[in-house]
């Protein structure tokens, strides 16, 4: 798939590290260090712009390394970057640990993802299917 991207920042364009790989790295576009404090949010922008096509969106997901080693993660994840969305990708970053963290230019922050995704036509009606889950939520099927 071919997606139109205008570039900005510093960096070179996010690219997929293995042939395996879902996401593509996003990295901070940044003047100066920003340094997060305990329990702190920010916007961290990435000077990148896209034009996706309709049906698909981009998800914009935690590093899993940032997350498990500092604290850091996105906090609406997953992002949603719309296909009529012009501006700036930026990411969320919230800081869960007790430690402050830089955050430097050229940092790999989060993961981008390009997903196709279904638009829904509601049909209202008095009474759905029943299943052997039922209402059971929250927890109902245990953790074991």
């Amino acid at each position: 798939m071919k997606i139109n991207i205008i570039n900005k920042s510093q960096h070179a364009l996010p690219h997929y590290e293995t042939i395996a790989s879902a996401g593509m790295d996003l990295r901070a576009n940044l003047t100066e260090p920003i340094t997060l404090q305990p329990l702190e949010r920010t916007l961290v922008k990435t000077g990148l712009f896209i034009e996706l096509p309709i049906g698909y969106e981009a998800q914009v997901r935690p590093r899993s390394g940032l997350a498990f080693k500092n604290g850091i993660t996105v906090l609406n994840a997953p992002g949603t970057v719309d296909a009529d969305y012009r501006g700036e990708i930026g990411v969320i970053l919230v800081n869960l640990s007790n430690q402050p963290f830089e955050i430097q230019n050229g940092e790999r922050i989060a993961q981008l993802i390009i997903a196709k995704h279904e638009r829904a036509n509601w049909i209202e009606v008095q009474e759905l299917s029943e299943t052997s889950r039922g209402e059971g939520g929250f927890g109902s099927t245990g953790v074991k």
